[in-house]
């Protein structure tokens, strides 16, 4: 990988990293939010909502934007506004502007993977190398974005802490600002045009977005969409949920009983940083699946382990703190263990040449419309108990596994 393709790999790296740290930091404030602003967790969480669903809605467009514009620009402005978010959200006096601060967070958030992804396949000669370093960086915003969020509440109040994640969005504006490469480069080492101007953009959009409908990628489509729902409906409110199975105010010794530091050491979120951790390894195991048996096949497997794992992740929490860790890390290993399978699934039942549309409908489904999971999820919450809420969450995977067996036998069979 020559010095070009390193520095935007680099740049998307970190940008990738950052998006999915503030994505999943959310949660871990949200239990202090329940608590400190008196609200019920419908509300927060169509809060939540709104923010994660801007996330996924922001993709189509910025990925038509990115077509006309400079992506490197355009990473750098998405990293600005997700900094000022953050910014915002460390003055919150109440709901409303968590609210407007999280509605900007997703508008900005929205703009890094349609336009990183863009600018990876434009400059980056060894563009599967690049792809692959920019996912493994997400993966490590995922698990150890709640892992620091936590620990920084254990010392300082959520607002400071919102004020110091606006840190690494400096630094990466400030890396953006001095980092010199040509967006251009692959394009023009295969031999291939520069980007266009952007004329007749819209019609193409449709004519493209007509002809990408068939009835597979459609069906994959509406799988993307089962596990973005459940997704969100898990994940948003899980760190309070776990919370309740275990003693939040045990520090294992680390401090002293009767300190500050005991006092806000909460056990239930590193146990969530874990889960995530895990889910890395469960990625890495649904890359080797896909290789391996028919995406569509694997995507009922895992949608109906998730099926079980939802039904069965109360009662054994229940159980104890041992036999909890151990429901928590293989939720998250099976949960994150179908996103390579539907990203492949994705790949299969479009065209080459309208493969950068379809993942943005992609993200559309997944992290826009699947949004709806958190206000789902809030609302059970609030009128049920969490082991029917699972109870009833577990029917969005088995709807999951049910279109990946109609798409097995239909479109792949027939």
């Amino acid at each position: 990988m020559n010095e070009n393709s390193r520095s935007i790999v680099t740049f998307t790296m970190v940008s990738h990293a950052i998006v999915h740290t503030y994505e999943l930091s959310i949660p871990i404030l949200v239990v202090i939010w329940l608590s400190e602003f008196s609200v019920t967790t419908a509300t927060i969480g169509t809060i939540v909502a709104v923010g994660y669903a801007l996330f996924g809605v922001g993709s189509l467009p910025s990925g038509l934007l990115a077509d006309r514009y400079s992506t490197k620009t355009m990473v750098l402005i998405g990293l600005a506004g997700m900094g000022a978010s953050f910014l915002l959200l460390s003055v919150a006096q109440g709901t409303a502007t968590i609210a407007l601060a999280l509605a900007v967070w997703g508008v900005f958030a929205s703009v890094h993977h349609p336009a990183s992804l863009s600018l990876i396949s434009t400059g980056v000669a060894e563009s599967g190398t690049g792809f692959a370093y920019h996912g493994m960086a997400g993966n490590l915003g995922i698990a150890f974005g709640p892992f620091i969020t936590a620990s920084l509440l254990v010392a300082f109040d959520w607002r400071v802490v919102s004020a110091l994640l606006v840190v690494p969005a400096l630094v990466a504006v400030g890396y953006a600002l001095t980092a010199d490469f040509d967006e251009m480069a692959a394009v023009s080492v295969d031999g291939g045009e520069p980007r266009g101007d952007g004329a007749g953009s819209a019609s193409a959009f449709l004519a493209d977005s007509r002809a990408l409908f068939t009835v597979g990628f459609t069906l994959a489509l509406v799988i993307v969409l089962m596990n973005g729902l459940f997704y969100r409906g898990t994940l948003t409110f899980l760190p309070d949920v776990l919370g309740e199975f275990v003693a939040v105010s045990g520090s294992f010794g680390l401090f002293a009983p009767d300190s500050q530091l005991a006092q806000e050491f909460d056990l239930a979120s590193y146990l969530y940083a874990g889960l995530l951790t895990v889910g890395i390894a469960g990625q890495y195991a649904g890359g080797k699946l896909t290789d391996r048996i028919p995406v569509s096949a694997g995507l009922a497997a895992v949608f109906t382990a998730l099926v079980v794992l939802s039904a069965a992740f109360v009662p054994v929490a229940e159980l104890g703190t041992g036999p909890l860790v151990v429901v928590s890390a293989v939720f998250g290993f099976v949960l994150f263990s179908i996103q390579p399978l539907y990203q492949a699934t994705i790949a299969a039942y479009s065209p080459p040449d309208g493969r950068g549309l379809s993942y943005g409908y992609t993200y559309l489904a997944n992290f826009g419309i699947g949004a709806a999971g958190a206000a789902i999820a809030g609302y059970l919450l609030g009128v049920a108990s969490v082991g029917r809420t699972f109870l009833i969450l577990a029917l969005v995977p088995a709807t999951g596994a049910v279109l990946a067996v109609v798409l097995f036998a239909v479109v792949d069979e027939g």
